[in-house]
């Protein structure tokens, strides 16, 4: 195996209570600072965050026969009940995981153990079984749906299990365009040592620097490539899997007729009925050509039949994305193009790779002309790309401005997905006038299919007091209001603990019960991350 640096690097950047690396952290720029009073009304200045050395934990609840027992599988130096470690482990980074660990008083799992090997997670797993220790996979930390709250269940105590050690590419097949990576693999280190043979995965979601490969699959992550290469769940070819009751491998034949797929109940698992260790996925030689191409929209509708159009004429671009008007205008405000932002319009971005581009690019431009499109040149999609990943920290400095700022997403057939959209942003907008708060909210399409697509928010908010309360109030309320339109609870932030109470609503109680029958076979005393995915059950 070959074995990277980045995910140990990556674990080092990362602000222990926002996104990313602390020295790309930055101001608000001016027009949007200028913006914001226009949008939200009187924002009020936050209280100060505590600093790390500040927060408070309870003791940790591991003994010191549970450390014996982990450190005789992973090394001394690879379990810590370090109170810097837990802080950093206590969560993931959605905006309640934020407002969360910017207060004094936090939870935090009780340890973290990092294993190296299959071997040894299979060791941790029959250790945390034999003490009583329930067990959180771990791999970049950026759940945004709360799968990485340390909860015990009825379990004496918790770990989070650093998968980080379970890094590098364990082998590559150049003849089937296949290769198996380590579970804990960064984004980074898995195109790197890909990019070392030639080879490109393609898997870029905004979390990317940090999230891991093991991570894309168990949320069933959708990256900003997908209309070219598809989500993450369809580059997965084969799956090794650590359970309590045993291991899986899983994926023998590029197709098979041999009973139901299984490597399908664990993407998406979330952690639940395993740990996942490896990963086998189909990868494609770097592209060697890029070409860019902006659009602007009358508004918003006309757009949206644009991409149903280039999705369902098939060979269209690697990447498109339709911002709504709302949304290009804060675009456009950050770049300091106010007048410009104050104009209605939606906008895309269209990126093109690989073989091919002129004639997918006449496809695309026909279909987009046809619509009212209209080419902007190359700008706008520029900054994009040199931007792609950085959208969360944009999301810290609003924070920090007392900006309340979080997103969510759903999908739909082409059919419905105006009002689904609509649906979502009334739900929005009226939970939070109702808490007396003046919101703005802003919607994109940036994954697309022959028979539907995504919509992805982000809603700013001048919320007063107890933040986090109001969102769960209104958060609650768009959740309800997504499954009544016909939408789904999540198209690609997983379901956590988040979301836990509506999933039944979307796959039916004989869905739920299926999927707790293979927690029960799999996870018999249900160490594995409890309270995510699947909904409390009822008391009779």
């Amino acid at each position: 195996m070959t074995h990277g640096n980045g995910s140990a690097a990556a674990e080092a950047d990362m602000r222990w209570n926002g996104w990313g690396d602390p020295a790309k952290a930055k101001d608000l720029p001016l027009a949007v600072r200028t913006l914001l009073p226009l949008l939200l009304g009187r924002i009020r200045k936050p209280a100060s965050a505590v600093d790390l050395d500040a927060v408070v934990l309870a003791a940790s609840a591991l003994d010191d026969a549970d450390l014996a027992a982990f450190a005789q599988i992973v090394g001394t130096e690879n379990v810590t009940t370090a109170h810097e470690a837990r802080v950093r482990h206590s969560g993931g980074r959605s905006t309640p995981d934020l407002l969360r660990l910017r207060a004094e008083d936090q939870e935090a799992p009780d340890g973290v153990v990092r294993p190296a090997s299959h071997d040894e997670v299979v060791a941790c797993l029959r250790v945390s079984v034999e003490r009583g220790v329930a067990v959180i996979p771990y791999g970049g930390g950026t759940s945004v749906v709360g799968a990485l709250r340390p909860e015990r269940g009825q379990h004496r105590a918790v770990v989070s299990l650093d998968l980080r050690r379970l890094s590098g590419l364990v082998r590559i097949d150049e003849v089937s365009d296949e290769a198996v990576i380590a579970a804990g693999t960064t984004g980074p280190d898995a195109e790197a040592q890909l990019a070392a043979h030639g080879y490109e995965l393609g898997h870029y979601p905004q979390s990317f620097r940090y999230a891991t490969i093991g991570g894309f699959a168990a949320a069933r992550s959708s990256g900003q490539n997908s209309t070219g290469h598809g989500r993450f769940d369809t580059m997965v070819t084969g799956i090794r899997v650590a359970t309590p009751t045993g291991d899986l491998e899983l994926g023998r034949s590029p197709g098979s007729a041999a009973g139901p797929d299984l490597i399908r109940v664990f993407l998406g698992s979330e952690g639940v009925f395993g740990v996942i260790t490896e990963v086998r996925v189909r990868v494609h030689p770097i592209p060697r050509d890029r070409v860019l191409e902006s659009w602007t929209f009358p508004d918003f509708a006309s757009g949206v039949d644009a991409l149903r159009r280039v999705a369902q004429a098939g060979g269209g671009p690697t990447v498109i994305r339709l911002s709504d008007e709302a949304e290009t205008a804060v675009s456009l405000a950050q770049v300091g193009r106010i007048g410009k932002a104050l104009a209605k319009g939606a906008s895309a971005v269209t990126v093109y790779e690989g073989e091919g581009i002129e004639h997918r690019r006449m496809r695309t431009s026909a279909a987009l002309l046809a619509a009212g499109g209209t080419s902007a040149g190359e700008g706008a999609s520029e900054k994009w790309l040199a931007g792609r990943f950085d959208g969360p920290y944009l999301r810290d400095s609003l924070l920090d401005a007392g900006v309340f700022c979080e997103t969510l997403e759903t999908a739909t057939t082409w059919s419905n997905l105006a009002t689904l959209r609509s649906a979502v942003d009334g739900a929005l907008r009226d939970g939070l006038a109702d808490a007396g708060a003046r919101s703005y909210v802003m919607c994109h399409v940036s994954h697309i299919y022959p028979t539907g697509a995504s919509l992805y928010f982000t809603v700013l908010a001048s919320i007063r007091t107890e933040p986090s309360s109001v969102w769960s109030r209104v958060k609650a309320r768009t959740n309800d209001a997504i499954l009544a339109a016909g939408g789904t609870i999540s198209h690609h932030h997983a379901v956590g603990r988040d979301h836990a109470p509506w999933l039944e609503s979307e796959i039916g109680a004989t869905g739920v019960r299926i999927l707790r029958a293979i927690k029960r076979e799999l996870d018999p005393t249900g160490i594995l991350n409890p309270g995510a995915l699947l909904p409390a059950e009822r008391t009779h």
